[in-house]
């Protein structure tokens, strides 16, 4: 009797192998170790210090020096929110992303801070900048604030359909239990709410009209948020893809978590344009493009907490 149940047992398990039941395959992002790095050496104008600053961006390992606009290298994915600005004809920099040792490699590290600008010795511009790393690209330079969300195109082409998402992440909370918004031409307003560190992974259906307009339809959907320091890495954090209309699961959050009308994409004659989601797309149905991002702030351009901090290493698709 024991033989005959090792036997069905061992029968079951290889028919679960032929069909690929309980078989799991991860598929790392290309550059997705973190373990490579571009570095860029912009000289920022002379009105405003003339300090040489060090942009990181993820791709293949290579130094570059001058105010060229940087396109992304050797096949990367990668977008960062360190640009290189260049407005009434000064040149500044954001650097909230940086390269960070972490055991025989590097990780990416992103960090909330607040971003000024000195004319004369005199500060004119505060602005909160939030680290972002994310897939896709940005446009530069940056010519005004205004520009800036148009410049980035969100997402790359993608037609799979994977489980979840994994990676290794360590989270730094600032203490403030509210925000704050600062967009340099007003004054620092408060935000109610305490800053999160997030991640957004959505899978999408675009389609592109006569006329250039980008509109999709959503397939799949990931939002978490931390809200709490972490003491040590957290390794191979994997999190599910919902797939289908997800409205009437009990943790949707509908702010984070919605239908999304603000990004931006370069449509096929190379215009930015709004990426407008028009609903929900079946269950079953393939994308066409897959957006991803890690933020160190969730509230949106201009909002959040200084100090939030977020780390994140070995970054890959679980199928």
């Amino acid at each position: 009797m024991f033989k005959t149940q090792n036997f069905f047992l061992f029968a079951y398990m290889l028919l679960m192998s032929i069909n690929g039941y309980g078989q799991e395959r991860f598929v790392p992002f290309k550059y997705g170790d973190f373990n490579s790095w571009v570095t860029r050496h912009v000289k920022e104008s002379g009105i405003i210090g003339g300090d040489t600053k060090t942009l990181y961006e993820v791709g293949p390992t290579q130094s570059i020096s001058g105010n060229e606009p940087y396109t992304n290298k050797g096949g990367s994915p990668w977008g960062t929110s360190n640009v290189m600005a260049k407005v009434s004809g000064i040149t500044k920099t954001n650097v909230s992303v940086f390269r960070e040792k972490r055991d025989a490699g590097y990780c990416a590290k992103l960090v909330t801070h607040i971003e000024k600008v000195k004319v004369l010795g005199l500060i004119n511009i505060n602005v909160l900048a939030a680290g972002s790393l994310y897939l896709g690209d940005m446009k530069e330079p940056i010519t005004g604030t205004k520009e800036g969300p148009q410049a980035l195109n969100w997402g790359i082409p993608f037609t799979g359909r994977p489980k979840a998402l994994r990676y290794d992440y360590k989270v730094a909370i600032a203490n403030s239990p509210d925000r704050i918004r600062l967009t340099g031409f007003s004054g620092k307003s408060t935000i109610k709410g305490k800053d999160l560190a997030v991640t957004v992974l959505l899978l999408q259906k675009r389609h592109e009209d006569a006329k250039g307009n980008i509109t999709a339809k959503r397939v799949g959907t990931l939002v978490i948020t931390y809200d709490k320091s972490t003491q040590e890495w957290k390794n191979g954090a994997t999190y599910e893809i919902w797939y289908g209309d997800i409205r009437r699961r009990k943790d949707y959050n509908a702010e984070l978590m919605g239908l999304r009308s603000t990004d931006y994409a370069r449509n096929s004659h190379g215009k930015s344009v709004p990426v407008k989601e028009t609903g929900f797309a079946t269950a079953g149905e393939k994308p066409t493009h897959l957006v991803l991002q890690f933020s160190s702030s969730h509230g949106g351009a201009y909002i959040g907490s200084p100090g939030n901090t977020f780390w994140v290493d070995n970054v890959g698709l679980v199928y």
